[in-house]
Formats: structure tokens, C-alpha cells, sequence
């Protein structure tokens, strides 16, 4: 349904079985979890879906290695279930990756490979490949450009690599496809849980604001489900204060993860790098990624909430610092291409911590006296089973009746296609990226008329039919990764992405707002 109609049906103030609140990794995956049980359902996004957390990820499908140094068992064996979903739902999307754990002491292979081989344990029959003992020739010969003096070996193991960003907008167009509805850049200006129920069973009424032609709009709802992320606190509190109820606590705690973007000439090679333990005990990855390379993360506490978060310069300084040490050429801030900083909400009531790395990863779900349901927590990998448990709590709320239907789980992701070529996410972009898609794309106008960076014409005149795109920070940014690759470029890339949009959405395509905030990826 084009937005035209969806605007035009929401003038009548209809009611939904469900209306969810945020268009990241878990609000999607809800939304598709509950359409394909036969409910109706309504996701509003406040900006562009997964314009938060969730495409500023590691692209990392992850069974979280961590974890299981934390003796977090459980999470990590559900995960690497999830891990093994998201792989067959959508190769185009999402392929196995080696990793390389190198030592520089002689006890840290057999420890780490120790640690390692519980993990394959723990994968099953999801297991993407074994874990292996090298020695330390085999270790440079995986990761070229690796720091050989004083290597020892190291382990190699596996793990899954995504897009996210496409990811959700799979997710979006699937859930459109099942008969779900779905705004981005539709405010939640209030969530007010009725006094009483009505008739047709509603609890909510939600007033809306459209952020592109600014135009007010009211729908009611039986069930609604507050997935904004880091800012789910804020939905809640005004949700409950408008009910008359007491300020609830807060139960996220945001930690700030930065990642930078170098050549891939700093470690050539088809394998990502891990240090697991750095100076000050955090993780240090270097990953292959679209043609370019990867460095992060951290994991900084951070009690605002922008939407354009920045990189604090002593991450900066960290990152480098940690990359040049395990690097054999140092890494400067000059060879930094783009950088992205995502907030992780994390669970957790006190803000005043010290730090954010005790602070649970798993989700959690709290169900308010007035029936609205918050989730929050949790990461992309294990999207659909946080989506499945929400369901369940809106079934043991009795706001939704229980109902089976089509599981997420074996449903088939917009777009899914073997791939045919043997391309990878860590191949630089191309049309590998639109499965099922491609010749569609390439039946609109400029197909051989490339911007930059492997971005067409035609993309961007499909992102703008099909893929919900109003902005260049939507194309260049989340369509296509350009912004995350190499800032520079993108802002070269912009201003015809502008014009073409224009042409498309006969609205302006804030050419001016992208061009500031390219300054913060660079």
C-alpha cells in the first residue's frame, strides 16, 4: 500500500489488534511475528526504519563469544540457534565468517581454543564450521597485515556477518507483503491508554504526527507493543503519566559502541580478527566488510540520548591505539574513512554505574498496568525469538487472544535468494545485494548510470518506489551503506541522489541535513 492510501485509511481512525512503536531489529521482527499470526498490525517509525541502533551494529550475527566467557550459557546457545535462522533466511544478506583469535603468549591458544570448542559443542548441528588450532604461520596467512612479532599461533573459529540495515528493510517489506501496515517518519506524539475499553476492544488510543507532509492523525488499538530502543523509556512514561500513574523506573542503561571504517589494505585477508581481552579488558574486533575494514568497539556509558550520537575522542584514541598493536602498519585518524556510533540499550535501572559491561544483553519485557507492553534489550541476532516472547506476553496479558499461525521462524525474508555468484557481505556492494530483486532494479531507469561506490540510478529510483526511501541519509546512509563506508564519497555521491529522489517523491531531499551529518562520520 503506498503511503497516499495508509495516510488516507488512518483518517478514518481506524483500530488495530496491534500497533507497535519503533522500526529497529526488534520492533520489525514483532510486527512480522504478529501479522503472520493474523492479526492486524501497525509499525510507526519515528525517522527511517533501523535509523537507530540498528545499523550502526558490528555486523555481526553473533552466538556472542563473550558471553560465554561470562558463563552466560543459555543465551549463548538460543543465540547460535538464531544465528543458524537468520543464515538460511537470507544468504543474500548474511553469510558465515571465519574469525581469528591470534596469541602472543603460549598459553592463549589452548585457552582460548578450549573455550571455543564448547562453542561448536554448544552450535550443534548449527554449527558453521569447526574450530581450529594454527600454528603461527597459518595464523599470518589468515590475517595478512596481522603483527607478527612475538605470534605464537592462534584459533580460528566461525560466526555469521549481515547487512543490518538491509536487513530491516527485508523485514519491512515482508511484513507489508503478509498484510501488515508500516509508516517511518510517523511520529508517536502520545500513547493514552483509554479509561475504558471499547466496544471493538480497544485500550489505546495513539496520536501520530507525519514528520514528511505534517499532517495529525489518531488510531486506536486492542494491544500495543513499545519497541523505540534506547528510547523506550520515554514512550513509557508518558504512557503511564497520561494514565494518571506514577513515574515508573527507568529500565534502560545506554552504552555507547563506536566502530571506524579503514582500507581493507590494513588486513587484506577473508578473515575477521578478534582480541578478546584489550588493556582495559574490552573486545577488539577488525572485521571484513563490504570491501573496507571494520575496527571496534566500545562500550561507554552514556546517560543522553541523541539521535546523532558522537564519537567521544578517548574511543577514538582506544581504538587506534588497540588496532596499531595487533596491526603490523599503525593505524592514524587520517586513515579513517566513516565511523558510526550505535546506543546499545542495555538493561539495567542505575544510571550511576561506573560501566556498562556487567549489564545484561538479553531482553527484557515489562507488561504496565494500563496493558502496554515495553521490550527492550537484547540484539539482532535473536530478533525473532525476543518477537516470539512478546507475543507471549501479550497472550498471558490477555490484551491479545492466543493465536498460533504462521511462525516467523520458516517464513521466508522479502527478497531471500541462494547466492548465485559466491559474493559475501564482506565483498564490496553490488546487485548480489537485491536477491530475488535484482532484475526488478534493474528494470528502472539508469541501471548502467552509477553514482559511486557501485550505487545506480536505478537503485536509487527503487529505493524510493519500493524501499520506503525519502531522504539521500535514507539511500546513501541505510539503502546503501555508502555513509558507512567512506563519508568522503558520499558526500560526492549526494547531491545526485538528491536530484533523483526529488524527481521520485516530488519533495526536497534534505541534501543540507545530509551534508552535516556526513561531518560526523568522518
Amino acid at each position: 500500500m503506498k503511503r497516499a492510501e495508509l495516510l488516507s485509511t488512518l483518517g478514518t481512525h481506524p483500530t488495530y489488534d496491534l500497533v507497535v512503536v519503533g522500526g529497529g531489529a526488534t520492533g520489525l521482527g514483532v510486527a512480522l511475528d504478529a501479522v503472520l499470526r493474523g492479526f492486524s498490525v501497525l509499525l510507526l517509525e519515528s525517522h527511517d526504519f533501523a535509523g537507530g541502533t540498528s545499523s550502526r551494529s558490528t555486523k555481526l550475527l553473533h552466538g556472542g563469544v563473550r558471553y560465554l566467557a561470562q558463563g552466560n550459557i543459555a543465551l549463548v546457545r538460543e543465540a547460535l540457534a538464531e544465528r543458524a535462522a537468520v543464515l538460511k533466511l537470507a544468504p543474500h544478506l548474511a553469510q558465515p565468517l571465519p574469525f581469528v583469535m591470534p596469541s602472543y603468549k603460549w598459553w592463549q591458544t589452548p585457552f582460548y581454543g578450549l573455550g571455543l570448542k564448547l562453542y561448536d559443542v554448544l552450535a550443534g548441528k548449527a554449527g558453521l564450521g569447526q574450530t581450529e588450532w594454527l600454528s603461527a604461520q597459518e595464523t599470518l596467512a589468515a590475517l595478512p597485515g596481522l603483527q607478527s612479532r612475538g605470534l605464537k599461533g592462534g584459533v580460528k573459529y566461525w560466526d555469521g556477518q549481515f547487512d543490518d540495515a538491509r536487513l530491516a528493510l527485508a523485514l519491512a517489506r515482508t511484513i507489508e507483503r503478509a498484510g501488515g501496515q508500516l509508516l517511518n517518519y510517523m511520529n508517536v506524539a502520545r500513547v493514552h491508554g483509554l479509561p475504558a475499553v471499547l466496544a471493538d476492544g480497544a485500550r489505546f488510543e495513539l496520536s501520530l504526527t507525519d514528520q514528511r507532509q505534517a499532517g495529525a492523525y489518531r488510531v486506536f488499538a486492542r494491544s500495543v507493543v513499545n519497541a523505540a530502543g534506547v528510547w523506550v523509556d520515554a514512550v513509557r512514561q508518558q504512557s503511564l503519566l497520561d494514565s494518571g500513574q506514577a513515574m515508573p523506573e527507568r529500565i534502560v542503561s545506554a552504552s555507547q559502541g563506536v566502530h571506524l571504517v579503514v582500507s581493507r589494505d590494513f588486513m587484506p585477508g577473508r578473515h575477521a580478527l578478534l582480541v578478546p581481552k584489550t588493556q582495559d579488558g574490552r573486545v577488539l574486533f577488525a572485521v571484513p566488510w563490504m570491501g573496507a575494514l571494520i575496527l571496534g568497539t566500545t562500550d561507554t556509558p552514556r546517560q543522553d540520548l541523541p539521535r546523532e550520537p558522537q564519537a567521544f575522542e578517548a574511543e577514538l584514541e582506544f581504538i587506534l591505539s588497540e588496532a596499531s598493536k595487533v596491526l603490523s602498519r599503525p593505524v592514524t585518524r587520517s586513515d579513517v574513512q566513516s565511523m558510526w556510533v550505535g546506543l546499545r540499550p542495555l538493561v539495567g535501572s542505575n544510571q550511576a554505574k561506573a560501566g556498562t559491561k556487567s549489564l545484561s544483553r538479553e531482553h527484557t519485557i515489562v507488561t504496565d498496568d494500563n496493558g502496554l507492553i515495553t521490550v527492550t534489550g537484547g540484539k539482532w541476532t535473536t530478533y525473532r525469538s525476543m518477537a516470539e516472547d512478546v507475543m507471549q506476553a501479550c497472550f498471558e496479558a490477555g490484551v491479545l487472544p492466543r493465536q498460533e499461525g504462521q511462525s516467523s521462524h520458516s517464513h521466508v525474508l522479502f527478497g531471500a535468494l541462494a547466492n548465485r555468484n559466491g559474493l559475501a557481505v564482506c565483498d564490496p556492494p553490488g546487485w548480489h545485494l537485491y536477491g530475488s530483486q535484482e532484475a526488478e532494479v534493474r528494470a528502472c531507469p539508469g541501471a548502467e548510470h552509477e553514482l559511486g561506490l557501485g550505487l545506480t540510478e536505478a537503485m536509487v529510483r527503487y529505493a524510493a518506489r519500493h524501499e520506503y526511501a525519502w531522504t539521500v541519509e535514507d539511500v546513501l546512509a541505510r539503502r546503501w551503506r555508502a555513509l558507512f563506508l567512506d563519508a568522503r564519497q558520499a558526500m560526492a555521491m549526494a547531491p545526485e541522489v538528491a536530484r533523483i529522489l526529488t524527481e521520485e517523491t516530488g519533495q526536497g531531499a534534505h541534501l543540507t541535513d545530509f551534508m552535516a551529518l556526513s561531518q560526523k562520520y568522518h
